[in-house]
């Protein structure tokens, strides 16, 4: 009982103080719904964009794999930094400067309005197939071993997730439905905290019982158990294979927090580049020690469950609750988890929602919709893929190599040709809008090909960097023969303060050393 209450006051504290930092805002207009009114800071940014990030597909698959690989994948976490360094460096004044709502917006204005509809499209079901499923069923299996709902209520444990998989994706459609991208932003910086907390209480408390009393003589015994966990180096034929940070990943990581709608909507919503760049910047931070909360977990799993759950590595995390987190704080945790699922799902339902309102509808369906009506279609795109989400969640259980790398593998399908095009269309002006949509055209048909139906023997992250040659080698061929006849210059609508942060610059030299030092620190500990 003690640990429900928890769990629900917690919860309605989120909730009472979003809708009191709300109560007097505009919601009915566009920029109020889709931009929290250009208003937020940088602290809230970065808060809402870690959060939005780092979901339970990170606490059970990225603490999943770690159980089974180690710490070779803290390449997806520690890499985020250096793209936030370019994103806050090289494409938010360009995305500010023009005032942007969505990134295919920007894919319009540069090339044409049917590649942005094409990005529109490919968003909108990237979100829906991939994404919010895979949330709402790592969730849903958090919730169900942290209170044991099966036991509980006497269904079976299929039952159990299904009714939790409801229950969060209802939670999380009136956030995102009624609250718009303010009431998202908000909620995501107090459970950013919550998940802080909450997270790195975990390995803490995992480290205290292993070192009976010394948290760093437990991490030394886990070290000792199995020093090949805490290799960063990955063989080539390893899960993430260390090569593939200098091909396929570094695209994926430069599309994810430079040209993702759902991450860099934050920051299109900032009052000014300063507090933009501040967000990004802080986020980049925050990442490199991420690794502490949805890696370590999996590797100190291993010492605890030894091979017991590798052929089920995504119940590792859950199980590791339960042996280490004291009854007390087991309802606090739980609404933590709670809140980390609301994130990242009320954060894609809002980027949605504005995508097709301000990309599909008032462009294509209805060019005379007042600002009512635009928000109004947003709600209900809101709630047909929410309901599309919660009844596809089910379907991606029991992925071969863990959720968090199902989810990468599905992610690549739009991704990479969509950052072909971002990057083509930020650095190379001579690309014209048929080489753009060629390309992406063609990458699609390349990645679904080498990935989900031909047996192509290269890890796909690699399959990322060579889509990526391939995409652009087909706009510079299409281009050849379509050239682009319109030189392409940002224009400054005026909407805020284009004027740097002054500390961008040494911040993002902090940022990579740190990375650097990471890898040799542990790569020479091995």
């Amino acid at each position: 009982m003690q640990s429900i209450l928890t769990f629900v006051g917690f919860t309605a504290f989120v909730a009472i103080y979003s809708w009191f930092r709300l109560r007097k805002d505009k919601l009915s207009t566009q920029e109020g719904y889709f931009l929290g009114g250009r208003s937020l800071t940088g602290f809230v940014i970065a808060g809402s964009m870690l959060l939005t990030n780092i979901s339970t597909e990170h606490l059970i698959g990225m603490n999943g794999s770690a159980y089974k690989n180690g710490f070779i994948i803290i390449a997806w976490e520690v890499t985020s930094a250096l793209a936030l360094v370019v994103a806050a460096t090289y494409f938010l004044p360009t995305y500010l400067r023009m005032g942007l709502t969505t990134i295919p917006q920007y894919l319009e204005e540069r090339f044409d309005a049917t590649t942005r509809t094409m990005v529109a499209l490919f968003l909108l079901i990237s979100f829906v197939v991939t994404l919010l499923p895979i949330v709402l069923f790592t969730g849903a299996i958090n919730l169900e071993s942290i209170f044991n709902i099966s036991e509980t209520f006497d269904i079976s444990q299929s039952q159990a997730l299904w009714y939790t998989v409801i229950g969060i994706g209802a939670i999380g459609s009136c956030y995102a439905i009624f609250g718009g991208l303010k009431a998202v932003a908000y909620s995501d910086t107090i459970n950013g905290v919550g998940l802080f907390i909450g997270g790195l209480l975990i390995p803490i408390l995992a480290l205290w019982d292993i070192g009976e009393g010394n948290i760093w003589t437990g991490l030394n015994k886990v070290y000792e158990h199995s020093p090949e966990h805490f290799n960063v180096v990955g063989a080539p034929d390893s899960i993430l294979p260390f090569g593939t940070l200098f091909t396929g990943l570094v695209i994926n990581q430069l599309y994810f927090w430079g040209m993702n709608q759902t991450i860099i909507q934050r920051a299109l919503g900032a009052k000014s580049l300063e507090e933009a760049q501040k967000g990004l910047l802080f986020t980049g931070l925050l990442k490199v020690f991420i690794p502490i909360i949805i890696v370590l977990p999996g590797v100190i799993g291993f010492y605890y469950f030894g091979a017991s759950l590798m052929d089920n590595q995504d119940m590792i995390y859950p199980e590791l609750i339960k042996k280490v987190l004291p009854i007390s704080f087991v309802g606090f945790f739980a609404a933590v988890v709670m809140g980390a699922v609301l994130s990242t799902f009320n954060s894609v339902l809002n980027s949605t929602a504005t995508i097709f309102s301000m990309g599909i509808y008032k462009r294509i369906i209805n060019k005379a919709a007042n600002d009512s009506q635009t928000v109004r279609v947003g709600k209900l795109v809101s709630i047909i893929l929410a309901f599309v989400a919660i009844m596809t969640a089910p379907l991606v259980a029991g992925a071969p190599d863990g959720l968090y790398q199902l989810l990468q593998q599905l992610n690549g399908i739009f991704f990479i040709p969509i950052a072909s095009v971002m990057l083509a269309g930020l650095f190379i002006p001579s690309i014209s809008a048929h080489g753009a949509k060629a390309a992406m055209l063609v990458g699609l048909a390349f990645y679904i090909s080498t990935t989900f139906i031909f047996s192509v023997d290269i890890h796909f992250v690699h399959i990322w960097g060579i889509e990526f040659l391939l995409n652009i080698a087909v706009m510079f061929g299409v281009t050849y023969f379509y050239p682009n006849t319109q030189l392409f210059i940002p224009e400054n609508k005026g909407y805020l303060q284009l004027k740097e942060w002054r500390y961008t610059k040494p911040f993002s030299w902090i940022l990579v050393v740190l990375i650097i030092g990471i890898y040799i620190w542990l790569g020479w500990l091995i």
